[in-house]
């Protein structure tokens, strides 16, 4: 294997805890020494572990505005991505629409977790018709410039990995480039410590949980329609541009968290009955988080939770995310004798180890390409 000397981590922004954020540590992991490049970083809004790393910011993060709402700054991305500069021998960009478009000579891998859902799945992004969101208007009118400087930022990369086959197949139809298939790991520890929610005391173990952003894609209020009224108890972990709303209607068998550590979140993972995955998914993480605590999930069937969930074995499917669909998938959950070593298993085949051995490999590794 030939080094490449400096490597660099780019990632669009963090400003989010997500599964996306997640593989940045994982990276971070797979190379201590590289530095990680981004538009925008709120520590208050991602995860800790980014407060010991070296992150390298554009000028956008100067603006508070921006760096509590990167959907804001969406006119101004695409200029502030071109003009971040990075000085490196190999960049390995995790990206979702902005990070492979990052100033450098560098040879770049990209782990593409999608193709800008916001240009290519607009109506989906926004949550229905895009006219009606408050970005939608400038939305639709950049994007015939934002698709023009997508593509040709794409054309300038060396090697694509996608997270998913469904990604995978959108990389082809949109780049017209090929990519290699390596999911993420789900970088849940079940062994590490955990810590107690205050909002969830005198709540017994075996709700339903989400764990989710709360965006109008992730259909969260289908999920809480569906145990309304019901003796079923509910736990939402998450944030996002619904959580105002969601919150309006709660009903009282229903908690909404928002922003939990790690420790927190493993605690209210042990203790769930059942992972409720009703989003449209590129890669289906949370049920290998949850399955990592032997805890099957309900999911919609579709997407990346095809390639995670083994049904009858790991979780049930609904068809559609509607609330009754729901509901009658967590009644057969209920009903089946879930093997917990059998979900403890599914989660280790999705572990980190094997992520980082293979993208320190693509990386480093002179003429790896597909």
């Amino acid at each position: 294997m030939k080094a490449h000397g400096r490597v660099a981590i780019a990632h669009d922004y963090l400003t989010q805890r997500g599964g996306a954020e997640r593989v940045v540590l994982t990276l971070m992991k797979a190379f201590p020494e590289a530095p990680v490049h981004t538009t925008l970083y709120d520590p208050e809004g991602t995860y800790p572990e980014f407060a010991g790393a070296d992150v390298r910011t554009s000028p956008l993060n100067r603006i508070g505005p921006l760096r509590r709402d990167h959907r804001l700054a969406l006119p101004l991305l695409a200029p502030a991505s071109s003009r971040l500069r990075i000085d490196a021998d190999v960049v390995v960009a995790s990206s979702s629409g902005w990070a492979h478009g990052f100033d450098t000579e560098a040879r770049t891998v990209v782990y593409c977790h999608n193709p800008a859902r916001w240009l290519y799945q607009t109506d989906e992004y926004l949550g229905g018709t895009a006219w009606r969101s408050p970005i939608g208007p400038p939305l639709m009118a950049l994007r015939p410039f934002l698709k023009k400087w997508d593509r040709s930022r794409a054309d300038k990369v060396d090697v694509y990995l996608a997270n998913s086959r469904v990604v995978q197949q959108r990389i082809r139809s949109t780049y017209g480039r090929d990519a290699e298939l390596l999911p993420p790991p789900h970088g849940m520890d079940a062994a590490a410590p955990r810590e107690p929610v205050p909002e969830l005391e005198g709540w017994e173990p075996g709700y339903a949980l989400v764990v989710s952003r709360l965006l109008p894609y992730k259909n969260v209020d289908a999920v809480i329609e569906a145990v309304r009224g019901t003796d079923r108890r509910l736990v939402v972990v998450g944030r996002g541009p619904e959580e105002a709303r969601l919150r309006a209607t709660l009903p009282d068998n229903a908690r909404l968290l928002g922003g939990l550590s790690d420790a927190q979140l493993r605690a209210v993972y042990a203790d769930a009955g059942v992972l409720v995955a009703a989003s449209h998914e590129d890669f289906g993480l949370t049920p290998l988080e949850a399955a990592a605590f032997a805890v099957p999930v309900v999911a919609l069937r579709g997407g990346g939770f095809l390639e995670t969930v083994l049904e009858g074995e790991t979780g049930v499917f609904f068809d559609s995310p509607e609330p009754d669909q729901i509901a009658v998938g967590l009644a057969i959950s209920d009903k089946q004798d879930w093997d917990a070593e059998r979900l403890l298993a599914r989660a280790e085949e999705f572990g980190e180890a094997r992520f980082i051995d293979r993208i320190r490999t693509i990386a480093l590794e002179e003429g790896t390409g597909v």
